[in-house]
């Protein structure tokens, strides 16, 4: 497949990369800063600011699948503002250039713990992560009031770390899921990729939000 990648430099982006290269598929990654992404077969690397509509327009035009893993960095002051604005012009991009299908990689933040009550919004939330977290669960309401876009969203599970790939894991819809014993559900990153790339090979959860967990 033809595979348009945003943040393909960050934590969960470059697995995705590696995994989509490892798979035969071509990727073409939007970059502010194209020198970043070595030369790599199978690989096209576009300048495009994914905060400028018409830039990601023109970059996604004829791929058949767009996954973002967007996110300006955990560690910005600003980051619900510059997430929340960055997806606004990514879909609008999308739709501009008629681009078939997004898959966003979301927070654990907007799963549910209890019936009703969302992880973001327990009391033993990590503040740091808190405005992140709030902004992954506006594009999940966002993207559940689209009409017309095919999209799909994935929550990775509390602990997403690095790790070897196994291509094993456990599938949830909005709730989070059950850890091994008294550890939270986790994923090795490299894991996170595979269900992801899974679900465009094989979609699965169209229109809809899923989780993943070892």
């Amino acid at each position: 497949m033809n595979v348009a990648l945003i943040g393909g430099t960050g934590f969960v982006g470059s697995a995705l990369l590696d995994e989509l290269l490892a798979r035969g598929h071509a990727v073409t990654a939007l970059a502010r800063q194209p020198a970043k992404y070595p030369a790599r077969p199978g690989l096209r690397v576009v300048a495009a600011d994914v905060s400028d509509a018409a830039q990601v327009a023109n970059a996604v035009a004829g791929q058949d699948v767009v996954l973002s893993a967007y996110n300006p960095g955990w560690g910005e002051a600003d980051i619900y503002r510059l997430f929340t604005a960055g997806y606004e012009a990514i879909i609008a991009g999308l739709r501009t250039a008629g681009a078939p299908r997004l898959l966003a990689v979301g927070g654990a933040g907007s799963l549910e713990v209890a019936p009703g009550v969302q992880l973001v919004d327990s009391p033993e939330f990590p503040a740091e992560w808190k405005q992140g977290a709030l902004a992954a669960r506006d594009l999940l309401t966002r993207l559940r009031g689209e009409q017309g876009l095919d999209w799909t969203l994935i929550s990775p599970p509390i602990a997403l770390a690095p790790g070897e790939r196994s291509g094993q894991y456990r599938t949830g819809g909005d709730q989070l899921l059950p850890g091994h014993g008294e550890a939270p559900a986790g994923i090795s990153v490299a894991d996170l990729a595979v269900a992801i790339v899974d679900e465009i090979e094989r979609p699965a959860h169209r229109s809809r939000r899923f989780t993943v967990a070892n």
